[in-house]
């Protein structure tokens, strides 16, 4: 506990790089809020969406340096390193995904109904939420300093971890664009691969919910065991790899092959409501996720960076 009459506020909060940045979050996504809520306005599922968004990581950044700042932190039962970081990880690419969805939905050329004035407030709503994605990112980008170690930092602030965390969206986007999609009735092939997905979901929310709990460290420095954190770690790896493959080559084929579906998109699909283009986007995502976890799994068996000698010349990267 701090001495009676120190100081119990913690200037590092603002006063750091990491401060800073969380400064500008705070800023930005009030601005964007504001902005939205005075003239921009929002309509429909998308803009909801993005409001969500902005007004969830708005309410959770305000709460996170209200509790740097005082120092409160101490009294939750978390690893604060890595639940920063994760957040900050998870909030960088909501806020991607909302800054491409506003303007695309809501930002035209021309002047709509309302006037001009509604057209350069929307403008300025996605100016100020795409500083704020680089805000989020430079957190993530600060909590790792060049030759910080590995514990020091956090997990969440390796590379692994900041993956882990881009696998668990692109599995909610990829859920999301599963339930677009529908008929899955009747079709137990895709009803696998949703499967394989939520699997693989499931266990990285798991390994990201232990790092944030501090649960990291018991099991690695247990080596005696039959599981210790980094074989767990190659194990899940291999694992999802090995389900997402399968996944990602069952899901076109029984989606778009002559025989279950139509390889071309239908003229009659209607824009923004198009189940094509839903198991397509389903498709896409999960090559992209396979070669995510090709990556965690390969950055898993990189063997961990040995102490150097006194004298010894450093290593050229």
């Amino acid at each position: 506990m701090d001495p009676p009459g120190g100081r119990y506020l913690d200037r590092r909060a603002a006063c750091s790089p990491i401060g800073a940045a969380r400064l500008s979050q705070l800023v930005l996504g009030c601005a964007v809020v504001a902005m939205v809520i005075h003239s921009a306005g929002y309509s429909g599922s998308y803009g909801v969406f993005c409001m969500a968004v902005w007004c969830l990581c708005f309410a959770v950044t305000t709460v996170i340096f209200f509790l740097d700042a005082t120092r409160l932190y101490g009294c939750l039962p978390v690893s604060w390193g890595n639940l920063t970081v994760a957040f900050a990880a998870l909030a960088t690419l909501m806020y991607v995904t909302a800054s491409v969805v506003y303007p695309l939905y809501f930002v035209s050329s021309e002047c709509p109904y309302a006037g001009c004035e509604v057209r350069n407030f929307r403008i300025a709503v996605a100016t100020c939420s795409a500083a704020a994605t680089l805000a989020y990112g430079a957190e993530v980008a600060l909590s790792r300093r060049p030759g910080q170690a590995a514990g020091a930092a956090g997990y969440m602030a390796t590379p692994p971890g900041v993956l882990k965390v881009v696998q668990a969206f692109v599995a909610c986007v990829i859920f999301g664009g599963v339930a677009d999609g529908g008929g899955l009735a009747g079709r137990p092939g895709l009803v696998c691969c949703v499967a394989a997905w939520a699997g693989c979901f499931g266990l990285t929310s798991l390994l990201v919910l232990l790092a944030v709990c501090g649960r990291t460290g018991a099991a690695a420095a247990a080596p005696r065991r039959c599981l210790p954190w980094e074989r767990l770690l190659a194990a899940y790896g291999l694992l999802a790899l090995l389900l997402y493959l399968g996944a990602s080559v069952a899901w076109p084929v029984l989606c778009f092959d002559p025989k279950y579906g139509s390889p071309w998109r239908p003229a009659s699909c209607p824009r923004g409501g198009c189940v094509w283009d839903s198991r397509l986007v389903v498709s896409v995502l999960s090559f992209l996720n396979l070669g995510l976890y090709a990556a965690d799994l390969l950055y898993s068996q990189r063997p961990p960076p040995g102490p150097r000698a006194p004298g010894a010349p450093r290593p050229r990267v």
